[in-house]
């Protein structure tokens, strides 16, 4: 019997196409993944090939969407509850990498030079509502 998969999310590396998995599958729901071989051998592909694919059974679709519509895309505290700014109070901030200081930017050249990922780089989050750029 042939099963009809449909695409349901694109994740930039496999471990948060993982995390996704785990939930879904604990839902009850089949996953298949594409292209995930490809970026983990090099994660540079990633944007090159539209990352990895996740897709679920064609009777699952709906809810597959409304469970990854459940998940939240903002920065979560320790306490698990959604990063508020210091600046405006929302909670909308997400982390992003920054390359901003000279020791990250060598660190980032050296790496490019060598063919690795940059392994120096400040992790900060910036609120989506005010621009605000926190530690």
């Amino acid at each position: 019997m042939e099963e009809d998969f449909v695409l349901v999310g694109r994740f930039q590396y496999s471990s948060e196409a993982q995390i996704i998995k785990g939930k879904l599958e604990f839902e009850g729901i089949k996953v298949f993944f594409r292209d995930n071989i490809t970026i983990d051998a090099n994660p540079l592909y990633s944007n090159a090939i539209g990352g990895v694919k996740l897709f679920v059974n064609t009777e699952n679709e709906v809810r597959a969407q409304l469970i990854l519509a459940s998940i939240s895309p903002y920065s979560l505290d320790e306490n698990n509850e959604l990063l508020k700014c210091p600046e405006c109070g929302s909670q909308t901030s997400e982390m992003y990498t920054s390359i901003r200081d000279l020791k990250s930017f060598l660190a980032y050249l050296i790496s490019m030079a060598v063919v690795l990922l940059p392994f120096h780089t400040k992790h900060k989050y910036r609120c989506g509502n005010c621009k605000h750029e926190f530690n």
